[in-house]
């Protein structure tokens, strides 16, 4: 077997077990971060324990879906941008299409004359997996006084005021607190880093031109690539950080879909392997639904790739520079603040979807449900949301 063929066959197996991932991630990042362990450290050894580590660290410090960028490094790691592509599309395109094909959900069941009260119970359930993700994220960042101000802070802030331009203020703002805070010395230490600006041009050329488009046309299209392309490059820390802005945007502002289709698409998610952010393809397909199904199959992959988009690049450009970048200490002294403002969004989108879905008895009572479910960690997510579902059912 010649080197080539030798290649092709590593690539392979690498992917096969990149597969393995997808199908097998449930529940965010951080369980994510369990399969990618066993997946490829433990079982295949393309890596150390050491080093996803320092990847997670990596990735904690960029925009864009954390544990996609953390599997795409480890595809650069291995074989470059080309491999690191492929990883790509063998991690999220199975959640993509998937969550593509639920935007019809609403269609196919009105089709089959089901009553869509089966579904009625899995807006209550997602805003569950907030409220769980808000406490689980809290117990991690809040680590004393300054980082619980902060995580108040950010709820307080992002619950008076709305608008999309605040959540990066209010993350930025909680960075630049953490370092004042730090007292640390030498933070911004000078390091030798050798930039590869033909991907930074490409992610600011992408930014731009895209919102430039979207200002000056009425085409939905343009509008969803140049909306979640801009969800992929304003979050740090994943799927669940993201959904404030989302949330904000396509039902309060544009109003391409209701608070239920928001929050039903958001529960599903929860059920299904893979990247959260494939939800934007469930998401942005909804938005298209009355342009006819293959304008929505068309709004779903696009809005889809185009969340992951940023992120990617950004790891292409960063990934080749780690070694040097981890020796900033700015970098990781920033990230406890922002972190700990995050969680404060992720509480207050909390609050605010339970207003949205109505104070009554039966959705208190299936949202702390929901709680002690995930809580209890002896009930996998998918059967929770298969159990939402015979509830729709049964009451």
């Amino acid at each position: 077997m010649d080197k080539i063929d030798t290649i092709k066959t590593q690539w392979h197996t690498f992917l096969k077990g990149v597969l393995v991932c997808s199908l097998g991630a449930y529940g965010g990042p951080e369980a994510h971060y369990g399969v990618f362990m066993d997946q490829l450290v433990i079982k295949k050894h393309y890596l150390s324990e050491e080093e996803l580590i320092e990847l997670i660290a990596l990735t904690g410090v960029l925009p864009g879906p954390s544990s996609t960028q953390t599997i795409v490094a480890v595809g650069h790691k291995i074989g470059g941008p080309i491999l690191a592509f492929y990883t790509l599309l063998v991690w999220a395109l199975p959640a993509l299409m998937v969550m593509t094909s639920l935007s019809f959900l609403g269609n196919i069941l009105h089709a089959l004359d089901i009553s869509q009260a089966i579904l009625r119970f899995i807006g209550s359930m997602a805003v569950g997996f907030v409220f769980t993700a808000a406490y689980r994220i809290a117990r991690k960042v809040i680590k004393d006084k300054i980082t619980l101000c902060l995580f108040i802070f950010g709820a307080i802030i992002t619950y008076l005021y709305q608008a999309f331009y605040i959540y990066p203020l209010v993350l930025l703002t909680g960075g630049l607190i953490g370092i004042i805070f730090s007292y640390e010395k030498n933070l911004w230490n000078k390091v030798k880093i050798n930039v590869r600006w033909n991907y930074l041009i490409i992610f600011l050329a992408i930014a731009i031109i895209s919102l430039l488009a979207s200002l000056s046309t009425n085409e939905m299209m343009i509008d969803l690539f140049a909306s979640f392309y801009r969800y992929g490059y304003m979050v740090i820390g994943g799927g669940q950080v993201v959904v404030p802005m989302m949330y904000n945007e396509l039902v309060e502002v544009n109003q391409y879909l209701t608070n239920q289709e928001f929050l039903t698409g958001f529960g599903l998610v929860q059920g299904l392997p893979g990247p959260m952010f494939s939800f934007s393809a469930y998401a942005g397909g909804l938005a298209a639904s009355s342009y006819g199904v293959f304008y929505q199959i068309m709004a779903g992959m696009i809005s889809g790739i185009s969340i992951f988009l940023p992120g990617v690049i950004l790891i292409y450009l960063v990934y080749p520079l780690w070694e040097q970048l981890k020796n900033i200490k700015g970098i990781k002294v920033s990230l406890n603040g922002i972190v700990a403002t995050a969680g404060g969004l992720i509480l207050t989108t909390g609050i605010l979807l339970l207003q949205k879905t109505g104070l009554t008895y039966i959705n208190i009572g299936i949202i702390i449900l929901t709680i002690i479910l995930l809580l209890s960690k002896k009930i996998p997510t998918p059967l929770i949301v298969i159990l939402m579902m015979i509830l729709g059912i049964v009451l």
